[in-house]
């Protein structure tokens, strides 16, 4: 394997309704367990950060009236929800979880604690991270750089439901030219959206590369902890030294 210990960062629609999602799917679940736990049958190190947007957007609730950091609390708590039910998928598969928040909720998960995350991870549990960084205004894009940097992860894999990032939204335009690679100033100065600003620039600082892909291809989490060029991958220079694009 290429990568030896990887973050994966789920978005909560990743883990709702196919349609719309929102809610949690039990299939869709099941099917993201499979695949976290096929890639740590091979001895790879998996940590994952859960979103909350299937339950809860703390900025969307905002706008409707709530305090921003009430609202950011809320998500914060709609994503222990998702940790917990991916928990419970993974170890029906027969692997060993640990779920940890970086809000104090003892009674459903341990507190994040840097050292004892590591113990975990070095002892083959799948370790599941919600409650994004703890504080309000930052994205759990945000916590996912912070947490694969804490702890000295080989990439941030980011998941998705396209294949990689695109110039513009492919749905919408036939012409969207899809990025095989980009740098990090590529995205920042481009505004492409495929993480907040926050989260591009810590792992820029710590030369932490980052690849876009899309989860929902059966087997492309296993391919992308291989090495195989799939994707999107974000880092400091391209092999070529510019910006390399494929037409979609």
């Amino acid at each position: 394997m290429t990568f030896q210990r990887v973050l994966l960062k789920l978005s909560g629609e990743a883990l709702g309704d196919p349609e719309d999602g929102h809610g949690i799917d039990p299939e869709m679940v099941r099917r993201i367990a499979e695949q976290i736990g096929r890639v740590a049958k091979v001895g790879v190190e998996v940590a994952v950060v859960c979103g909350g947007g299937n339950i809860l957007r703390g900025a969307e609730f905002s706008r409707l009236g709530g305090h921003r950091a009430n609202a950011d609390y809320m998500g914060m708590l709609g994503t222990v929800i998702n940790a917990m039910a991916l928990s419970d998928a993974i170890e029906q598969q027969g692997f060993e979880t640990r779920v940890a928040t970086a809000l104090e909720i003892r009674q459903v998960a341990e507190p994040f604690l840097r050292r004892r995350a590591l113990a975990h991870l070095e002892s083959g549990r799948i370790l599941i991270l919600a409650a994004g960084t703890g504080n309000p205004f930052f994205t759990t894009d945000t916590a996912a750089a912070l947490r694969a940097t804490e702890l000295s992860c080989d990439v941030l894999l980011k998941a998705t439901k396209v294949d990689g990032v695109y110039s513009a939204d492919p749905k919408l335009d036939p012409d969207a030219v899809r990025y095989e690679s980009l740098t990090y100033m590529d995205v920042l100065n481009q505004r492409l959206g495929v993480m907040d600003s926050t989260a591009i620039a810590m792992c820029m600082e710590h030369d932490l590369p980052v690849i876009v892909f899309d989860l929902f291809e059966e087997g492309n989490l296993e391919r992308v902890v291989r090495g195989e060029p799939i994707g999107t991958t974000i880092r400091a220079e391209t092999s070529e030294g510019t910006t390399s694009r494929s037409q979609r």
